[in-house]
């Protein structure tokens, strides 16, 4: 089969999980849009405005849809799965506003970001609006454990944002550095919704490990295919939307891969385009062609692949169920993305 078939049909089958996962959580799903929009409310106006801007833009609610997954592979989502799931949507809500007022984005979601709208200073306040509901719900739960699992989250999601914008920039940022930063930054958030599932749905302490390990694994994967995709995918073409990270000076594992293994007129080439906002397009291809020389995109996607096949495993103790065999199809969702 030519390799556009086989990837066409790739593509086409880790749609086919995300349809299966939406329709074994669309029940509780409801539930917790429910409960997100009732949570959004304010007397205060613009709140509301800001809050619901960014959530009637979709996304696909990946991270509490894990939650309900992970607690119905246990139990029940009903209760407390619902309200954790709600609540790991509002903090990862929260760190996206506060995401774009750092990054200075002018798009969110297909939309304009909240910061070009309503400025900055109320998105960063929007945003700590929906942690604090986020906690709330928590403790509305009465699961002080579960509420240490976000509370803890929430912590080292913040220090690998600082982290991340430390090193924006530095040539000298090593693979280590960043996967430090990518677990604290995206890792943690979906480590803590597969966690706070399981013990939702009661599971035992083994199990709500091996599910933390699941969450963590595919979070790490899912990041390393969105750094890729940056660059327009594993095939490295640039297109819309392409580049934002360069510009913005962020240093993904393609760019350091690359930059260990340039000359020094290499090195230059990425160096003067990295954190240059204005930088066009015959730039970014440039340093393109230096990704595409080392196959520094395919060694990030190989990457991506060990660690969804981490997640993969970390299911293996778990008894067999239909939402089993559905989280452990969701990683090749995450890494078909880029193909």
């Amino acid at each position: 089969m030519p390799v556009e078939s086989l990837a066409k049909q790739y593509e086409a089958e880790s749609s086919g999980v995300m349809d299966r996962l939406i329709a074994a959580t669309r029940a509780d799903m409801d539930a917790v849009n429910r409960l997100i929009l009732s949570r959004s409310d304010s007397p205060v106006d613009m709140v509301p405005e800001i809050a619901n801007h960014l959530i009637d833009a979709g996304g696909k609610r990946l991270r509490p849809m894990l939650t309900l997954g992970a607690a119905a592979l246990f139990g029940t989502a009903e209760g407390n799965g619902v309200r954790f799931a709600a609540a790991v949507e509002f903090m990862h809500n929260a760190t996206l506003l506060h995401d774009d007022v750092v990054d200075e984005s002018d798009m969110r979601r297909g939309r304009p970001a909240a910061r070009t709208i309503w400025g900055n200073q109320a998105s960063v306040l929007v945003g700590d609006f929906l942690l604090g509901q986020a906690f709330l719900m928590m403790v509305e739960s009465g699961d002080l454990d579960a509420l240490g699992v976000l509370s803890r989250a929430a912590a080292v999601i913040a220090e690998g944002e600082v982290f991340q914008l430390a090193k924006a920039g530095d040539l000298a940022t090593t693979p280590a550095d960043y996967e430090k930063i990518i677990h604290a930054k995206t890792a943690t958030l979906f480590e803590a919704a597969t966690e706070v599932g399981a013990m939702a749905g009661g599971a035992d302490p083994v199990a709500r490990k091996a599910l933390a390990a699941y969450g963590r694994e595919l979070g790490m994967a899912f990041q390393l295919v969105d750094d890729v995709l940056d660059y327009g995918g594993a095939k490295g073409a640039l297109g819309k939307n392409t580049g934002d990270d360069l510009r913005e000076g962020k240093m993904t594992l393609p760019v350091i891969l690359a930059i260990e293994a340039a000359t020094s007129e290499e090195r230059r080439v990425i160096e003067s385009a990295l954190g240059r906002t204005e930088a066009g397009e015959a730039e970014l291809e440039a340093v393109l062609v230096i990704l595409n020389r080392y196959g520094t995109l395919a060694q990030t996607m190989a990457k991506a692949e060990r660690h969804a096949e981490a997640a993969r495993a970390a299911l293996a103790g778990i008894p067999p169920s239909k939402c089993h065999d559905i989280l452990y199809d969701v990683p090749e969702f995450c890494t078909a993305r880029a193909y």
